[in-house]
């Protein structure tokens, strides 16, 4: 009996300590746990939470997805707006540049200082009427190009806040 003592002994020992490399045994020990019932009313308040989060997650990502076109189209508009302005620079300054040039050349031709003043004189008044139907140009550009640009995003987010302050 002491032999068979000994071995359940040195079993239990064994068990506690780990294996022969020296390791100890870490189990983790396994208790029953009580079974609970949830009642009926905290499920329903449980669903009713998730269908509000669902809803929640539903229009955020249709008013994100909204937004994200809203500004797409906008920069696209933007884009568009800004390569027909520097368009219209580039064409005013090669007219500006031709008429500088017609002007050198004519100057070129001049006999007297009462013909420079005379040329001079003609050249800056068709210069400054050229440079303000120009700038006229430009700045009807611009603000066309600024209404395209801001009308939507005045509108998208007006029905955004609209949206919003309606109630659901």
């Amino acid at each position: 009996m002491t032999i068979a003592t000994t071995a359940t002994a040195k079993a239990k020992i064994e068990k506690h300590q780990g294996s022969s490399a020296g390791l100890p045994n870490l189990e983790i020990p396994q208790f029953d746990r009580p079974k609970m019932e949830v009642p009926a009313a905290f499920r329903d308040l449980a669903d009713k939470g998730i269908a509000q989060a669902r809803d929640a997650y539903d229009r955020t990502k249709a008013a994100a997805e909204e937004a994200t076109t809203l500004l797409k189209d906008t920069y696209t508009t933007a884009a568009k707006a800004a390569t027909d302005y520097n368009l219209k620079v580039i064409e005013n300054a090669r007219t500006n540049t031709n008429t500088a040039f017609d002007y050198a050349h004519e100057l070129i031709g001049v006999k007297s200082l009462s013909e420079f003043v005379q040329l001079s004189t003609a050249h800056a008044h068709r210069q400054f009427e050229v440079m303000s139907a120009q700038t006229k140009e430009l700045t009807e550009l611009a603000q066309k190009a600024t209404t395209q640009i801001v009308e939507p995003l005045k509108t998208g987010v007006t029905r955004a806040f609209n949206s919003k302050s309606s109630p659901q």
